[in-house]
């Protein structure tokens, strides 16, 4: 079990966002200038004091700004670390996936259907990762809980990698009419992977969001 984190160089130095910097500049050209013409100006025609207030003003709303921007980053750098501090907690643990994937490890892939009742026929389908149907067949028809294994080999026997793969049920009753299901699937996680925006979850080949985990087993 691992956590994979991003990689990072430490330069000893801390470097000033390139908007600020550049504020900076102006705003120090801004006062040179301004600093020159007041030495210069025509003592019988003095200059505006309201353009250069103005000024001012506007350099020290844009400096206010940026500084809200960069203690926004920062929160938002914090909610990440705080984020990938709690994901670790889920290494070691066996967790129930509810979005239809499940892990095809070493040829085998085991997914749990509920069917809310009982079906008069039950069409099942396994997709690859691109979305691609693999496998076609007929699943179980009776009411709650039921296990598909899945050994990997399309309808034509071939033996697919081992990888991610969805399975989609599509039952009906004696009318036609859809009976409602839900799928799930089991595994351990072994990794969390944080080199992404948000921390991400190994179970067997699948990279999972904290928001695809139904429940979390001691």
């Amino acid at each position: 079990m691992s956590v994979i984190s991003p990689t990072t160089t430490a330069t000893g130095t801390t470097e000033q966002p390139n908007a600020m910097k550049q504020l900076s500049g102006n705003f120090s050209t801004f006062l040179t200038l301004l600093t020159t013409q007041l030495k210069n100006q025509d003592p019988t025609s003095p200059m505006d004091s309201n353009d250069f207030t103005q000024q001012l003003v506007m350099y020290s709303q844009v400096e206010q700004q940026i500084g809200t921007n960069d203690n926004l980053k920062t929160l938002i750098a914090q909610g990440t670390s705080n984020a990938a501090a709690m994901t670790t907690g889920y290494l070691g643990k066996k967790v129930s996936i509810t979005n239809g994937n499940a892990s095809l490890t070493n040829g085998s892939a085991t997914w749990t259907y509920n069917l809310e009742s009982t079906a008069a026929s039950n069409q099942i389908t396994i997709s690859d990762s691109r979305g691609r149907i693999v496998y076609a067949g007929t699943g179980q028809t009776a009411a709650g809980n039921n296990t598909f294994t899945w050994d990997g080999k399309d309808n034509n026997g071939n033996q697919l990698p081992d990888g991610t793969y969805k399975l989609t049920v599509t039952a009906a009753d004696l009318a036609g009419n859809t009976v409602t299901s839900s799928v799930a699937s089991v595994g351990t996680v072994t990794q969390i992977d944080m080199t992404g925006n948000e921390p991400q979850l190994i179970v067997g080949h699948m990279e999972l969001g904290l928001g695809d985990i139904a429940a979390v087993a001691n």
